[in-house]
Formats: C-alpha cells, structure tokens, sequence
C-alpha cells in the first residue's frame, strides 16, 4: 500500500488536429464552452452502458448558431477527419452518445421553452431541456409531453429524439416521434434543416434543388417509393416500430406526405445535431388510478399481462423479484411498503402496475370495477394472482412511479462483482408472445448460468433484461457476444426486433441482418445524402455508401477493461466508485431533490457523483499504472503531515502543473458532504466518504490551506469558547478579526456564540450531569426509562444552545429527567477534510464513551443536530471505529415519536397554528421517514405542519462560510430555501447548518421545531 501519491499525466493527450480545430473554432465565433481538460473528457466518456470511449474535446454551444459554427468549421478540407456526437443527458444504455472525437453537449446551454400554444397543442423547445421539466413548464397549462421514460428527470428531449424514446404508457401514446411536428437540425457542412410534413410535390420540389436540402429529399422519395414493399416487409408491425432509420413513416403513403423528421428520430445523431423541436402535447387527464397486482411468480405476471391489456389500462408495467428484493432493502421502499403489501401465506414475487385514466371520475370507475371483478374471480393457485392494491391519491401514484422508474438504477446494487448490465435489455415481440419469448430468452441465460433482472412495459411487449456479468473478467467479453448473437436470433423467430426503444448504439453490427441486404444498403444511401464524409457519429446504424470504414462492434471499448486495471485494494477502498453504473440520478434536475446540489448548482457533471466517481476511478487506474495501490492499510489513515511539514510539500494549485491528481481534488472540493449519495443513489455510490480517503493521500504529497488545519480543531476550539460567549464574540466578530478570518483562512460570515451561552442555560434548568447520574446509579435510584442522555454537538452547543434547552424542557414536560454528557470531539469536521487519523483518534474516544454508557445506564442517547449526530451510526461503523455497533444514538424525532400521544395528551390541542418545517437534506436522506415524523409530532402539539421537500440550503457544516464558495452557497440558497422563506407562514428548520445559512441570508433566525414543541407544552407565546 502506497503512503504517498505519485504526479500523474493524463493518457490519451488531445491530437493535434483536434487543437487546430479548437483553435479555429474560436476563432471562427464559437462563444460557448470549450472543454479539452482530462476531467472534462472524462465525464463525456461514459454514459449509462456498459462501454467507455475518451473523446478529444467537448462543446458546450450557448445557441444554436455555436452549433452551426462547430459544424461548418469542421466541413473545411482541413478538418474533414474531424468526429463529432450529440449529447443530451448521457442517459443512453448503448453507447450512443460516446465517441473517440468531439462531444457537442447541448444539456448545458440550448435547455429555453421557445413557445407554448395551448390552443393548437404544441410547444416548441431547444433540444436540451430535461423532459420532466419542459413537464413542469407545461403543468400549469394543464398539458403534458407524453412519453415517459424512466430518466425523466434527467433525460434531454434532444436524446429522446436521437433514440426515439417512449417508456410507459406507448400503447396509448407512442414514441417520442408521434408527438414531433417539427425539427430544426444541423447538417454536418452547418446548414440548417427545418422538417415538417410537406406534400409529395413540395417535397419533389425541394428534391430538384442543388443544395444539401435537395439531396435529401431526392434520396428519400427514391428509397421510399421504389423499396416500399420491401420496407412493409422487412418492418414489423410493431408498437415499437423499427428505427434508425424510420423508412416506414418517413412517407405516408395515404396522405402523400413527407416528413424527413421521421428520420432524425432514432438517428442518434447520425445524420443531423437536433437543436430544437416542435412538440404534439396532452392534456393531463383529470383522473387517475393505479392497480398493483400481485403474484406468486414473475412467469405469472408475464402470462397474464394479455388479458390486462385488455383492461383497456393506459399502461401495464411489470417488475420481477430480482428488482424487488432490491428495492425491499432501499430507502425506496419505506415509501411504496404500505402500497404493496405482502399476501400471507404467499410471496410477491412480481408485480404488474396497470393505470387507468380519463376526463371523467366514471369513465375511470368504469374500467376499475371491470377490473376488480375480473381479478376477484380469479384462484391464486391456477393463475398466481394473489391480491392487487389499488393507488388512488397523486401521492401513491408518484411513489409507485419512482421505484418503478428506480429499477436500472437498483439493479446496480445487486451483491457480488457480477452486476446487471445493459446489451440485450431492450428487445420487442408481440405482446400476445412475451411469455414464451420470455421462457426461450430465460433458457439462453440459464445455459450460461447468469442471474438477472427483469422490469419493462409488458403492454407493448418490451421487457428490460439485465443479465448480471462482472466486467472485468474478460471472459465476459465472449459471453456479451454469445448471448447478444442468440438473442438477436431468437428475436427475430419470433417477429420482434433488437432494440424496442433504446436505440442500437454499439449494437449497431445487427442492423444489416434485422434491415436485409436491400434495405441496409438504402440507409447507406440515406446516410450518404446527410453525411458523406461520415463526421456525425461514424459507425453508428450505418456508415455512407462509399465509406470504407466499419460498424462498431458490441464488443468495446468496454469501461470493464479500464477498470480491470485498478489494483484490487484501491478497488475495495473505492467501492462506490467502482460500481457506480452511470444511471445518472444525480443529474436530477429538481431543485427540491437532496441529491445533488453543487451539479444543480454549477451544471458541470464534473461536480456530481457519478463525474466524481468516474474521476475516482481513473485516478485509481493511473496511480495503479505508477506502482500506487490507495487503500486504507488494516483501517489505518496515513500519517497527517503538520503545519510546518505541510508549508514544505508541493503546490496544491490546479493549474501549477498538468497534474491529473489536481483536477480530481478540484471536483471533489465542491462537494458538500450532504451524503445524499450515500443513500439516495441506488448504488450508494458515498462520494463524501471517498473524498476523504483520497484528500488523506493527496495531501501526503500537496500542501494544504490554512483553513482546513482550522476546521481539524474546530470542535473543541468552539466548545471552549463558548463558555464566554461575550468575549469570543468580541474576539471573534471584530471588524479586524473578521478581515483576518478572510485574509489568512478563507473564511467568512462565521457564526456569533450563543447568548446566554449552554453552560449558563445548562445552570439555570438545574440539567443533571453525569456526576449526578452516576452517583444514583451508585446509590441504586437509577432507573433507566425515566432518563435521556444528551450527546453534545459542537455547532448546538457553541451557537445554537436554545435548542439543547427547548430539549430539555420537552423531556422534562414528558416527566423524564435529562442528562447532559460531557462534550466529546465526533471528529466529523476532521472527516470531511480528510483528517482521518485525527477523526480515527476522536471516533474512538468518543466511541469508548458512547457505548460504556450505553452499557452501564441502558438509557436512550439523543443527539442534537442530523448532520453532527448521523456520523456515529454511519462514519463510525464504515470505517469499524472500536465498539461502534454498541450503541445508537438517536435524533430527536426518532426517540420523540414513541411519546407522540403523550405530547398530544398534553396539549389537549386540535390543529390550529400553519407552521411550515424545512428538514435538514443529510436528514432527509438518510433518515427517509423524518420529513413525516416531524409533522406528526408537530401535529400531536396543535399545529397544521407542511413539511416540504427542499434542498440543500447551501450551508453544509463549514462549505458556506469558505470563500471560494460564495457564490454556490448563495445560488443554492436560491433556488430551493429562497421560495420557501418567502411565505409569510412560521418556519423551522431541523439543521443548523440551514439555521445559520438562514440568518447569514435573510437577517432572520429561525427556530428549531423542538423549540416550537417546548414552547406549546409549556403554553408560552411563540
């Protein structure tokens, strides 16, 4: 194990000619961003698949007219060797996106509503906005974009239409091109292209011109009229039509119309860079229901899902119980538990999901009551149907979606080195045949003797496989191969296609034999007339007629080669890093989502969990490329240099060397440590936790600032303190002082000591001590369920002591006595800089403590603030602190809600007070429930709680006050507390962190809802 890191150059340096183009780029006008660095290539390297291509730059256009820029530039004789792929979102489970040249990434900039037109139905869009928020745009209109993938929130309309996406509810409403009107695209030499329906003889026309436009039309009207009967045979007649290229609807026959639209969709990019669309759109219905269905064995939800097609539901979803027991251990399913309710003596062993929708309550009713009866009728033993539930609030509804659409993601957890993966996930039959598909395509996994998950949309005869294969084994390469080879055969038995709605990708190679001879050589003809140098997205679907150059290959490059050479410690010190499958939850659009907040923030993937893996990773592989394996030796931490080692080591500055090691710490920096990717990422992929292991050994070799020496003591420096409150804040807040805290440690806006200070409060209420506990427990008067231990906080204690007396009085209120344990030092500020020898020393103290007392007193212990408290039961454990596991220490909602009805008995009060209760996001997402427990204790003392979801405030323990951060705090401050504080309603907040962020921003303090409680139970005005 290495105790110190090496300086590493990136591989794979950008070509030369890739740096002329760049250069004539900017020159040319290009104003958008230019991304040639090594952690800017990398994030763009991967998407949700199971390969990794490095391309050579990417490009960020801030308008449309930087798209036509890039294009035409690269149409120069000069740069006609130069590659380019559209990228939205990276969501792609193929590799559609990836590419060894240039990446134009339009989720950045081009993401504008243009135009919404209620009346005719339609919204015209730029092809980087995020389909679930062109959806929040067009909700108060009461209408929806209706194809519904499970990436919703993170998806581009632009790579919908690359892949011609459809997801749930396409026995309804479709793929995403029945509901496109219009495109405006770029060609590859930037000439624009706007496509709609036109007449047989406008587009005979438009084929006379000598233009690229004109040469389109032409090559399309001559493929479509002379190999008709050749396309109706070769395309079946499937819900989820052939593309890539989409001959069938490109001419309607019956309305001799043309629409070259049709082609884009499902292109992936091929033949033109989509920037903006026009859009069909639906109202939202006025009603909806949703009925879980539940049976003993997955083979059965399969068998019946044609008779509940039949239900005329708008959607029939199913989910196998490989994806169940999976979900059973996420904090997804403290949500949907009570929705899918177990069947004794039976075992939900999968599940179908039918929604039922219309204007009317009745209509709705109608097919509801069809339904149930039907289902009542039914014997568990013959048709394994053993119960259904039905969801008729928007609440359940949504909750049920968010597993649903949770699946890919959860599949990722599955134990073991082995992991689903995407190759043969997305192939379509005719739904009246899935269940014999189904068993063939289980027999081919079954020889191989591969486990695996199923999840999809059996009303449209697509079901999602996911075999589990550990990618570093090289003989998986052979074996995604063998499967792919006989599942494209059995596909094609049975009248069904490859790719029902995921797109080719590097499944390419199969066009010729799903296309025929014929017809594969007129997408070669199509792909001439749009591209004939082969510059967009080249081996992809086809290449031009006469290009010499090959399809790609579904066998690379794979990310499981480059991860095979990370040493197998790093890979276990790094375990989140390592599996993290590029699902990419945490490009979350929401800004009420935990999860992530500095990429909402900055919109640089770089600065998100999946990037910061993904840069973990690499920098794992080249450190392992040096003789370097990173891991923790037998849980200890390296040896922390001091102040005067630390001025002596190397430049920590980013851009003091081509270091790579730089670029890694200066994604990483950002984070906030919420530790929502502990939890929320089906992966659980804890980037917070990595980070600190990584600064442990980056700064063994690169200095460190000032300040995180600083936050290493801040603890016992702020307890000390705040026994005189009065002095330390005239110490502390001076105008010199605070000049000096700017100057020398980079910090600002620290927070003022409490007044009057806890040592003061803690006399005044006559708290007892552990002295005076011990001295019961010596005389035989301890009695533990009259008792609550207090664990200090340093944040709680030092500035915020109202809230360890609002306890006080609360737990006295219930008639118990509190007790107040002495301050010990929980190491997390350690942590979260890296200090993992000094964290390892407090933990252990504090650990030592913890349990003794857990052991002599058997009274409950109950911290003070989430983010504080949350590291006993998480950063101790993780990191096997001694006797970790021997005591719990509880937060307050948790240990209050057993007293829930006593609160109530003692306020006698009935709901009257509207008190809004923003929770802490390290609370939120690791402890799923606590956003109801608050308002139901609130409720118990006579208030009317709202408990919105919201995000991280922008504070994060010590983020907020680093001057290098400013500008992020306040912008997240912004966009997700800023709205809530600008009701007039009384909030609390749960952390302190947001309480200090709150006062830092608005001038306001806001209480802790434990002060609200106190104050209700002791009748005093609030």
């Amino acid at each position: 194990m290495t105790k110190s890191i090496a300086s590493i150059s990136p591989e794979q340096p950008v070509v030369e000619l890739t740096q002329r183009y760049l250069a004539a780029v900017r020159k040319a006008g290009f104003i958008g961003d230019i991304d040639e660095t090594y952690s800017g290539r990398l994030i763009a390297a991967t998407d949700n698949s199971i390969y990794q291509q490095m391309p050579q730059a990417v490009l960020y256009p801030r308008s449309q007219r930087d798209v036509a820029c890039a294009l035409k530039v690269a149409h120069r004789a000069a740069f006609r060797a130069v590659r380019f792929a559209p990228r939205g979102g990276g969501t792609g489970t193929n590799g559609q996106s990836l590419t060894p040249g240039i990446v134009l990434d339009l989720s950045r900039y081009l993401t504008r509503v243009l135009e919404v037109n209620v009346k005719e139905g339609w919204v015209r869009v730029e092809a980087g906005i995020i389909k679930d928020q062109l959806n929040e745009t067009l909700r108060p209109h009461g209408y929806f974009f209706a194809p519904d993938t499970s990436t919703s929130n993170r998806c581009t309309i632009g790579g919908m239409i690359a892949t011609d996406a459809s997801g749930q509810g396409s026995l309804v409403y479709g793929k995403t091109s029945d509901h496109v009107l219009g495109l405006r695209a770029y060609l590859p030499n930037g000439d624009a292209i706007r496509t709609e329906p036109v007449s047989i003889e406008e587009a005979e026309r438009r084929a006379s011109e000598d233009s690229s436009e004109g040469r389109i039309y032409h090559q399309v009207l001559a493929t479509c009229r002379e190999q008709r009967e050749e396309i109706k045979t070769r395309f079946p007649p499937l819900n989820r039509f052939l593309t890539g290229y989409d001959l069938v609807h490109v001419y309607d026959e019956d309305q001799q119309a043309v629409d070259v639209g049709r082609l884009l969709c499902g292109a992936e990019g091929t033949l033109a860079v989509v920037t903006e669309a026009k859009l069909h759109i639906n109202r939202i219905p006025n009603h909806k229901i949703l009925v879980n269905v539940k049976y003993q064995d997955f083979q059965d939800a399969l068998r019946h899902a044609p008779a509940l097609v039949k239900a005329n539901a708008t959607s029939v979803e199913t989910i196998d119980s490989t994806v169940l027991d999976i979900a059973r251990n996420d904090v997804i399913w403290h949500e949907v538990h009570d929705l899918l309710r177990d069947v004794p003596p039976f075992r939900m062993d999968g599940i179908n999901i039918l929604e039922f929708t219309g204007e009317s309550a009745q209509e709705v009713g109608d097919k509801l009551k069809v339904l149930c009866t039907e289902l009542d009728q039914l014997d568990p033993h013959r048709s394994g149907v053993i119960g259904y539930q039905i969801c008729r609030d928007a609440a359940s509804i949504q909750k049920i979606y968010a597993m649903r659409k949770k699946a890919v993601g959860l599949l990722g957890a599955t134990k073991g080195r082995a992991k689903p993966v995407a190759f043969v996930e997305d192939t379509a039959v005719p739904p009246e045949q899935l269940a014999d598909y189904i068993m063939e395509f289980r027999a081919i996994l079954d020889r191989y003797e591969l486990r695996y998950g199923m999840f999809g949309h059996v009303d449209a005869g697509v079901l999602h496989v996911r075999p589990a294969l550990d990618m570093q084994d090289e003989a998986s390469v052979q074996t995604i191969r063998d499967v792919s080879d006989e599942v494209a055969a059995l596909t094609a038995r049975f009248g069904g296609l490859m790719w029902g709605e995921h797109g080719k990708g590097f499944r390419s190679e199969y066009g010729p034999e799903f296309f025929g001879d014929v017809l594969f050589k007129e997408l070669r003809r199509v792909k001439s007339a749009f591209d004939p140098h082969n510059q967009l997205n080249p081996g992809k679907i086809c290449t031009p007629l006469k290009s010499q150059e090959s399809l790609v290959s579904i066998e690379g490059p794979l990310r499981g080669s480059s991860d095979r050479q990370v040493p197998e410690a790093s890979q276990s010190q790094f375990k989140g890093a390592m599996e993290c499958n590029g699902n990419g939850l945490c490009f979350n659009f929401d800004v009420n989502a935990t999860m992530c907040p500095s990429f909402r923030a900055t919109g640089d993937r770089r600065q998100s969990p999946k990037g910061r893996a993904t840069l973990l990773r690499e920098w794992l592989r080249l450190q392992g490329l040096q003789g370097n394996t990173v891991a923790l030796i037998n849980g200890d931490a390296p040896k922390e240099p001091g102040l005067v080692r630390n001025a002596f080591l190397a430049s920590s500055t980013a851009t003091a060397t081509n270091d790579f090691n730089h670029e890694v710490r200066e994604a990483l920096d950002s984070c906030l440590a919420c530790k929502a990717c502990s939890s929320q990422c089906p992966v659980k992929v804890d980037i917070p936790s990595q980070r600190s292991v990584f600064y442990s050994y980056y700064h063994q070799t690169y200095r460190r600032p000032l300040k995180d020496f600083l936050v290493r003591k801040a603890e016992s420096v702020m307890v000390r303190w705040s026994r005189f409150p009065r002095l330390a804040n005239l110490f502390f807040q001076n105008p010199l002082a605070r000049s000096l805290q700017r100057l020398v440690f980079a910090y600002q806006d620290t927070p003022r000591f409490s007044l009057p200070s806890w040592r003061t409060q803690q006399q005044l209420l006559q708290v007892m001590t552990l002295k005076d506990a011990e001295a019961r427990l010596a005389q035989g008067e301890w009695q533990p369920e009259h008792y609550v231990f207090i664990v200090q906080d340093a944040f709680t204690t030092a500035f915020d002591a109202n809230v360890l007396a609002g306890f006080v009085k609360v737990v006295r209120a219930l008639g118990l006595e509190p007790v107040v344990l002495p301050f010990y030092e929980s190491g997390k500020a350690a942590h979260v800089k890296g200090f993992l020898q000094t964290f390892s020393q407090h933990a252990e103290r504090a650990s030592t403590f913890l349990a003794e007392i857990s052991e002599r007193f058997q009274a409950p212990l109950v911290g003070m603030d989430a983010a504080t408290t949350l590291v006993y039961r998480d950063e101790y454990r993780a990191l096997k602190i001694t006797r970790a596991h021997d005591f719990e220490v509880q937060l307050m909602h948790e240990w209050l809600k057993s007293y829930s009805d006593k609160l109530h008995a003692l306020t006698g009060s009935t709901a009257r007070d509207e008190v809004q209760v923003l929770v802490h996001c390290t609370e939120q997402s690791n402890l799923v429930a606590s956003r109801d427990e608050w308002g139901e204790l609130l409720a118990q003392v006579g208030f009317k709680p709202n408990v919105p979801a919201v995000g991280c405030c922008g504070m994060a323990g010590t983020f907020g006050h680093e001057k290098a951060y400013q500008s992020l705090s306040k912008k997240l401050w912004e966009m997700s507390w800023a709205p809530k504080l600008a009701s007039e309603k009384i909030t609390v907040a749960t952390g302190f962190s947001c309480r200090c962020q709150s006062k830092r921003m608005t001038k306001n303090t806001l209480q802790h809802p434990i002060e609200l409680i106190a104050k209700r139970l002791s009748r005093d005005a609030y």
